[in-house]
């Protein structure tokens, strides 16, 4: 039995072997791999389409030179969101929930926005930490503030990513545990919270699709920046 409901997210392991490595490589196998035939399969057809779909939403702002950066976005956006699909099944443990994976994902790509900025065009991209037009007496604060920004934005990324899928799961658990303890004593007032148990749900896959396309489309802003 759990003794919190912050155990769902300690990272399990077996034999004392972390398994999240696991957890991790396991969404590459689900995806159909590509088949030289002209006609495929209706999953790899979907996928196809899902992912022109997104491609070409994401980069469409970016100039020629954010478009090396399509295979890895794409790559980063399918990966996120079959981790956060694949958590909310039973008994299953969800990577992205962990701050230090997050991070993990979060800092070096940002980053990276930053280094290619800097050679690039450095002028351009040290120029966002001073709006124009901006009154002498503010140039130091307004470029302490920006600076401060810049550097919190790849920690927005990886605690936003982490708050909201915590968050669902923790909420689901809540609403799951009053279900089978009201039920035996108020049958009608649990299924109402079993309604809306499979509302949180619905509402979670949402969550778990909408966050992983929210995180690549910051990255996305971020290269727009520096490109």
């Amino acid at each position: 039995m759990m003794t919190s409901f912050f155990d769902q997210f300690a990272s399990p392991s077996f034999l004392g072997i972390p398994l999240i490595a696991i957890a991790i490589a396991l969404p590459w196998l689900l995806f159909p791999t590509p088949s030289s035939r002209w006609m495929n399969s209706r999953l790899t057809t979907l996928q196809t389409w899902f992912i022109n779909r997104f491609t070409n939403q994401l980069l469409t702002p970016l100039n020629m030179g954010g478009h090396k950066w399509a295979l890895m976005f794409t790559s980063l956006m399918m990966f996120l969101i079959t981790i956060n699909m694949l958590g909310l099944l039973p008994y299953t443990f969800t990577p992205t929930t962990q701050l230090s994976l997050n991070m993990g994902l979060a800092v070096p790509l940002w980053l990276a926005t930053v280094i290619i900025g800097m050679r690039n065009q450095p002028t351009v991209a040290l120029g966002h930490l001073l709006p124009e037009g901006t009154p002498i007496p503010l140039i130091p604060v307004l470029i302490i503030i920006e600076t401060i920004s810049l550097f919190i934005r790849p920690l927005a990324l990886g605690v936003r990513l982490t708050a909201n899928l915590t968050a669902g799961h923790l909420l689901i658990q809540l609403i799951a545990t009053a279900v089978f303890v009201l039920l035996p004593m108020m049958p009608t007032v649990a299924i109402l919270t079993a309604t809306v148990l499979f509302l949180l749900t619905l509402l979670e896959v949402a969550v778990a699709m909408i966050q992983a396309y929210v995180f690549v489309l910051l990255l996305s802003l971020y290269l727009q920046e520096n490109v």
